[in-house]
C-alpha cells in the first residue's frame, strides 16, 4: 500500500504581530509533519510560539501575518477564506483549549455546547444533536451524561471539563487533533486520566493529536515525535525515545535536566537554564540560544562569533533534526 502521506504538513510557517515597537515574528520559517494516527508533541518555555502556531493551524488568528504553507490532507490552508475554515474546523480539525472554564459559554447547558458543533457541521435536528452530545459526555467518561448534559460549566469540575472539552471536540469526529496544553491545572491523577483518554479515542479513530506541553513527562507519556521549540524556531526534533536517549541541542539537554530524578539524592538540586527567553521585538541574529548556552559559553572565541552571530539552520540525522552549529548526538541525557 503506498504511503498517504502526514494528515498536517507546515513548511516555513512564519506568524508575525504589528505592535507600537515595532512587528513580532513569534514563530519563525517552523516545519513539521504529523502522519495519520500519530501524535506530535510540542515542547518549549512560556513564549517559545507553541501556542500562536496551533492559532495558526487553525486559522484562528485576526490581527498576525501568517506566512509559509500548512495544508491538511494536501489541502492549504493559509490564505484560505474565512467561510471554508469553518467548514474544516470541528469536522476535520479540532483544538482543546488551555482553559476549559473560559472556553465554555457560562450560560448554556454543556450538551447544547457540544450538541451546537454537531447542529452547525452536519445539519442535524436538535433532538438528534443532544442524543449525540450525550453520547459523546458518556464516550468521555462522564458519569450520568444524559443528566448532566443539562447542567452548566461552573457544576462541573476542572477535570471534567476538559472532558467535556474533549467531547466538544471530538462530536464531529475530526482528523486531527490540537490539544493546547489540556492537562496545566490538573491534579496529577487526573491528568492521568485526561491523557489516557485521550490515547484511548486516538487508537480508537485513528486521530492525528498535536500535544502542545511544557511538560516533558507528558510528552513522554503519549508522543511520537517531539519538537523542540525555542525564541518560536524549531531548536530539535526526533522521535521521543531518541530525544529523551540523546538529545543533540543544548536547549533540550537543559529541559531534559531540570526535570527531578527519582534516583537523585535529596541534596541536589535542579539545574535551572540560566537566563531568560529571548526578546523577539530585538532577534539576534545568530542562534536564539546563544545567551543562555553552556557550549557557546565554553567554546573558542570563533565558535562563540559563529554562534551568536550566524543563524544555525536545522541539519543532522535523518530523523533526528537539530539547530545547532554543534549539537551532540552521542551521550545521553543525565
Amino acid at each position: 500500500m503506498a504511503d498517504p502521506g502526514p494528515l498536517l504538513s507546515v513548511r516555513d510557517l512564519s506568524v508575525t504581530f504589528p505592535t507600537e515597537r515595532g512587528p513580532v515574528r513569534a514563530v519563525d520559517s517552523l516545519s513539521f509533519d504529523v502522519p495519520p494516527g500519530r501524535t506530535l508533541g510540542i515542547v518549549g518555555e512560556s513564549g517559545s510560539g507553541k501556542s500562536v502556531t496551533s492559532l495558526a493551524v487553525m486559522g484562528l488568528h485576526t490581527r498576525a501575518e501568517v506566512t509559509g504553507s500548512v495544508t491538511l490532507s494536501g489541502r492549504e490552508l493559509v490564505g484560505l477564506p474565512d467561510r471554508e475554515l469553518n467548514t474544516l474546523r470541528g469536522r476535520r480539525m479540532a483544538m482543546i483549549f488551555q482553559d476549559p472554564l473560559s472556553s465554555l459559554h457560562p450560560y448554556y447547558t454543556v450538551g447544547e455546547q457540544v450538541a451546537e458543533h454537531h447542529r452547525v457541521h452536519f445539519g442535524s435536528r436538535r433532538a438528534a444533536a443532544r442524543e449525540r452530545a450525550v453520547a459523546a459526555l458518556a464516550e468521555v467518561g462522564i458519569p450520568e451524561p444524559r443528566r448532566r448534559a443539562g447542567e452548566y460549566p461552573h457544576q462541573f469540575s476542572g477535570g471534567m471539563r476538559q472532558r467535556v472539552m474533549i467531547a466538544m471536540a471530538l462530536v464531529c469526529e475530526p482528523d486531527l487533533l490540537i490539544a493546547d496544553e489540556p492537562t496545566t491545572a490538573l491534579d496529577v491523577t487526573v491528568q492521568a486520566q485526561i491523557l489516557d483518554l485521550i490515547a484511548r479515542l486516538q487508537q480508537d479513530r485513528g486521530l492525528s493529536v498535536v500535544m502542545i506541553t511544557h511538560d516533558l513527562g507528558v510528552v513522554a507519556r503519549v508522543a511520537h515525535e517531539v519538537l523542540v521549540m525555542y525564541g518560536g524556531r524549531a531548536a530539535e526534533q526526533a522521535p521521543v525515545d531518541a530525544l529523551f536517549a540523546s538529545p543533540a541541542h543544548p536547549y533540550t539537554q537543559g529541559l531534559l535536566d531540570s526535570l527531578p530524578r527519582l534516583d537523585d539524592p535529596d541534596d541536589v538540586p535542579l539545574r535551572a537554564i540560566p537566563g531568560s527567553p529571548p526578546s523577539l521585538l530585538e532577534p539576534a541574529p545568530g542562534c536564539a540560544f546563544a545567551p543562555r548556552c553552556p557550549r557557546a559559553a565554553t567554546g573558542t572565541a570563533g565558535e562563540r562569533a559563529r554562534c551568536e552571530e550566524e543563524r544555525p539552520l536545522p541539519g543532522g540525522p535523518e530523523g533526528h533534526r537539530t539547530a545547532c552549529h554543534f549539537p551532540a548526538y552521542e551521550g545521553a541525557a543525565r
